[in-house]
């Protein structure tokens, strides 16, 4: 059990009410910190969440040598790579914590040190997220990779080299491996079955102004023609579409109304459908979106999510909260994480009724439909929800208990609320500004 310092209490009950603003997306900021590695002079992030994957990657940028500060305006970085060191493995190991973005400091650390070293990973557990994968792309690049009690150690005997590379399946973060590599390699790189989520489009937009060349085709197939030297970037982050959608359903599950500064409607179009067809309604202007309740009964509705353009998987679980506040039987069908459905235990605690099924529960192509999964669910409501004891089991489902714990009769003690930073910036302060009754315990 966590220590009092990681608890909140919620005194739930209350519509959330008012304004908050998001900043980019954390699925995009660290992601661009590393590619400044890349770069020969400096760069500048903008719209800058404080959030903790942000430390941890600042921390490992510093370890091996690029100078981070603050730029002239609030959540601006300024990146300077000109003195890129190989740093020391447990001073990495340390920074890296809990954190899986270290992976993707090997393609940028092999072209300017020629080699690199990744300690043991972490990250959500909602399923598998094999880095295998990472390590066999590395190596059709022309790495060596050896694998120590500590981590594993890359090299680049020579400069690494373009190659033809299929995804078994769009994966974000091995799209992400990909380009990061790509871009100084020698010759063409051609990746198919690519992931293109709104975060990829924005990271090649980053490396393009670097001086990358980078095509992206309809049919998931990105193509890199690798430079000799790339420079630094002047970028403002798109914003977070994973955390806008996050309140939104808070604002569905409390009957509230909350203006999300900064949201974005391109980005965010699959959702605001969802939104709307479960009776949700919703303002977009130019500086942001208004979610709100607007009275009556919720619909329940048949969901499978998908990679982009297809419904998130990081938007189902805030959504699934909302759900149990719906006329009829809800269907979710999970696609892209086999573990994701295990926070409804604790919604089943608080009143909820879900049960879950190994069968696909719908017509989606599914990772996992024969092996034996938990990943489709049934949702009837609407149902009371009333507080409980909760232990938060990963980022997304640990905001999930926060708008079940808001929308329930009485209190609940929500534990391990730290892990929530690692995506959610100032959601502490962001809660009293809506009206929530929130308290650390005595």
């Amino acid at each position: 059990m966590t220590g009092t310092d990681d608890v909140l209490l919620v005194h739930g009950g209350t519509p959330l009410e008012g304004e908050i603003r998001v900043r980019g997306a954390k699925n995009l900021v660290p992601k661009a910190m590393v590619a400044a590695l890349l770069g020969s002079e400096p760069s500048r992030l903008r719209n800058v969440p404080e959030i903790r994957d942000v430390r941890v990657v600042r921390g490992l940028l510093e370890l091996h040598g690029v100078t981070v500060s603050k730029g002239e305006e609030s959540g601006e970085l300024v990146l300077d790579p000109s003195h890129v060191e190989s740093a020391n493995v447990a001073d990495i190991d340390a920074h890296a914590g809990s954190s899986r973005i270290p992976i993707l400091f090997c393609g940028p650390l092999l072209h300017r040190l020629g080699h690199a070293f990744i300690p043991g990973l972490g990250g959500c557990d909602i399923g598998g997220r094999p880095v295998n994968f990472h390590f066999d792309v590395l190596r059709e690049f022309g790495a060596t990779i050896e694998k120590r009690a500590d981590g594993q150690y890359l090299e680049a005997p020579q400069r690494l080299r373009g190659c033809k590379i299929k995804l078994p399946y769009p994966s974000v973060g091995s799209t992400e491996q990909v380009l990061l590599t790509a871009v100084l390699a020698e010759g063409v790189t051609e990746l198919s079955n690519a992931a293109v989520e709104p975060e990829i489009e924005d990271l090649i937009c980053v490396l393009q102004k670097m001086g990358a060349i980078i095509s992206m085709d309809t049919d998931r197939t990105i193509r890199i023609t690798g430079v000799d030297k790339l420079g630094g970037y002047n970028h403002r982050a798109l914003p977070d579409r994973l955390e806008a959608a996050s309140w939104a359903s808070a604002a569905l599950a409390t009957e509230g109304s909350v203006y999300v500064r900064g949201a974005s409607q391109r980005e965010m179009m699959t959702f605001l459908n969802t939104y709307r067809k479960v009776g949700g309604e919703f303002e977009v202007d130019d500086d942001g979106i208004r979610f709100w309740h607007p009275g009556g009964a919720l619909k329940a509705i048949a969901l499978e999510t998908d990679v982009h353009p297809g419904f998130q998987t990081d938007w189902q679980q805030p959504l699934v909260v909302a759900l149990t506040q719906a006329s009829g039987l809800s269907i979710v069908h999970e696609t892209v994480y086999e573990s994701r459905l295990g926070f409804t235990s604790a919604l089943n605690q608080m009143g909820a009724h879900i049960q879950l099924y190994r069968e696909c529960l719908g017509g989606m192509p599914c990772r996992f439909g024969q092996r034996n999964f938990l990943h489709s669910a049934v949702v009837s409501g609407p149902t009371k929800l009333q507080g409980a004891d909760l232990v938060i089991p990963d980022l997304r489902g640990g905001f999930s208990y926060l708008i079940a714990a808001l929308a329930a009769q009485g209190t609940s003690r929500v534990h391990g609320i730290d892990l929530i930073n690692r995506g959610y910036e100032n959601f502490m302060e962001k809660l009293p500004a809506l009206g929530a009754r929130v308290e650390l315990p005595a």
